[in-house]
């Protein structure tokens, strides 16, 4: 798989039939690694190793209803008291990122309200702030580490 604008991970992948699988060590399985999935199991680890985030407060593919229908979101980290705190949406590094990609991981906040919205490609990644007292938001320079959020 090409590399990504983060730091290198070793990861257990394998190969069944014809496939190639990546091991999620948060859903503790197996699962076919596409493009899409190399970048969220990339982000997956920076997220563990460099910005401290124990892998038991993470979700993948969080289940959430958007207008009565279920969709998936790719990542949601939870802080301490197992409240959602930021929403991440993975796309494979060839995928742009557009204002349709912010609305995709926008619809899931509707439900979620998390304070922090980020989507990447593996390449560029974006990080915004949901002030939802004065109804906007901000992107911000560095995503959160958890130790800044947990308090949330």
């Amino acid at each position: 798989m090409e590399n990504l604008n983060l730091p290198t991970y070793s990861f257990k992948i394998k190969s069944d039939l014809q496939r190639k699988l990546i091991f999620d060590s948060i859903r503790k399985k197996y699962v076919v690694l596409t493009p899409e999935e190399w970048v969220r199991q990339n982000f997956i680890r920076f997220l563990i190793e460099e910005k401290g985030f124990p892998a038991s407060l993470i979700a993948v593919e969080k289940k959430v209803d958007v207008n009565l229908l279920p969709q998936r979101s790719d990542v949601v980290l939870y802080n301490r008291n197992a409240n959602p705190v930021m929403i991440v949406e993975c796309k494979a590094s060839k995928v742009k990122i557009t204002q349709d990609v912010f609305n995709q991981v926008a619809r899931y906040n509707m439900k979620l309200r998390v304070p922090f919205l980020l989507v990447t490609n593996g390449l560029k990644h974006f990080c915004c702030y949901m002030d939802y007292d004065n109804k906007s938001f901000k992107f911000l320079e560095n995503i959160p580490d958890y130790q800044s959020i947990k308090n949330l």
